[in-house]
């Protein structure tokens, strides 16, 4: 498996675009993205479990219960949520995909993101599509531009890899950094691979994936209501079509999840004001349940987020994360280190404090990236969660999100 460069266009027979249409009131910012196959592709989707739904989830819904479709349109800076005409509004996005691309209405994922409650207009949308669909081509950067907010990078990401002794491409496009505790689903994903796989399996290998992948990341403990992961699979590499489990299943499974992971890791980087990427990786526990409950209730702890930002080894608040996790934990058998480019620190063995350097402490936290390494030493189960530091930047970034 190698890595390699053009993201969402990367497989074999998709185009991609982002333009600025006018929904968001800076003309230098990207808020509407294509992306479209030659072909029509095996889709599968997961989706918030959030109760609120934004109108396009409902719409891609629809949509791909077929287990296929051809296009993926999304706005940024209205989350068409909470609205009396969402559901048409969403389905007149994908009307114009048809007008201006030939690509049947139905089988259009339909995706939003931005404020939620806002009116959304189709006036910009239907204003900016000729454009949208006349520059279609190798532009997944203007395609991830596109479906950014609060977003300081955009995210994209490839991987090339073998099935069937054909050469097969996988890459994604990404965005979120706020309102991020998926369950089942993430942000906004739109992954495109040309390997020949079934619907049913390709729902089988997203739905296993987002378990470990995007399932495990969290900025804010808040579920958004228009998270959406999608993957449409062309079937262009040539391989032969996998249709249940084996080694090529297997190997197709481990390519989405390079993608997956990496874009975990750069959500979690860029949270809203985040200054540090937090990995938390968890040993030793009873079952890999236990371990991902643990991982997920340190990422998520407030108090040891701020204790990050201020690169303090307050380790104390690991341990009562763990402690509230609900996990059977026995807590005098765990081991608690930080591990960064600077070095590792043991803080904690055997559920008690160990003697360790402040200095040394303030170096290894003042990394970007840091690592939380926990070992319950109860069992074989694991997991790894990602999530970011807690910052003055995040209350200023959302006390005046709307306005």
């Amino acid at each position: 498996m190698k890595k390699i460069k053009g993201g969402v266009c990367a497989a074999q027979g998709f185009k991609a675009n982002g333009v600025h249409c006018g929904i968001r009131k800076n003309k230098t910012k990207r808020d509407l993205t294509l992306i479209v196959s030659n072909v029509r592709c095996a889709a599968a989707c997961v989706y918030t479990q959030n109760l609120v739904k934004g109108a396009p989830i409902l719409v891609t819904k629809k949509h791909v219960a077929d287990g296929y479709a051809q296009a993926i349109v999304c706005n940024s800076g209205n989350a068409n949520t909470c609205n009396a005409d969402g559901e048409a509004i969403a389905e007149g996005m994908c009307a114009l995909v048809e007008k201006h691309t030939g690509i049947a209405a139905s089988d259009v994922v339909v995706a939003s993101t931005g404020v939620i409650g806002q009116p959304l207009s189709l006036e910009p949308i239907a204003s900016g599509m000729s454009e949208l669909a006349a520059g279609l081509g190798d532009h997944s950067d203007f395609a991830a531009q596109g479906i950014m907010t609060t977003d300081t990078v955009d995210k994209q990401i490839a991987y090339s890899f073998e099935l069937d002794g054909k050469e097969c491409r996988i890459g994604a496009i990404g965005k979120g950094v706020g309102m991020i505790n998926p369950n089942m689903a993430t942000m906004l994903i739109f992954v495109t691979t040309d390997a020949a796989i079934s619907p049913a399996m390709l729902q089988k290998a997203l739905s296993d994936d987002v378990k470990d992948s995007f399932n495990m990341v969290s900025v804010d403990g808040d579920t958004s209501t228009n998270d959406m992961v999608c993957v449409l699979a062309s079937g262009l590499a040539g391989n032969s079509r996998i249709e249940g489990a084996g080694k090529d299943f297997t190997a197709f499974k481990r390519a989405l999840n390079k993608v997956t992971t990496h874009l975990c890791r750069m959500i979690a980087k860029d949270g809203e004001g985040a200054t540090k990427l937090l990995e938390c990786k968890v040993s030793g526990a009873k079952s890999k349940r236990a371990a991902k409950t643990v991982a997920k209730s340190v990422i998520k702890s407030s108090l040891f987020k701020a204790a990050m930002f201020g690169a303090d080894a307050n380790w104390g608040r690991v341990l009562c994360a763990i402690g509230y996790a609900g996990a059977d934990v026995d807590i005098k058998k765990v081991d608690v280190s930080f591990r960064s480019r600077a070095g590792e620190l043991e803080v904690c063995r055997g559920g008690s404090g160990v003697a360790f350097s402040e200095e040394t402490a303030k170096k290894v936290l003042s990394e970007d990236e840091i690592e939380i390494l926990i070992s319950l030493n109860d069992g074989r189960g694991k997991a790894v969660a990602w999530g970011c530091d807690l910052t003055y930047d995040y209350v200023k970034i959302n006390g005046d999100y709307r306005t």
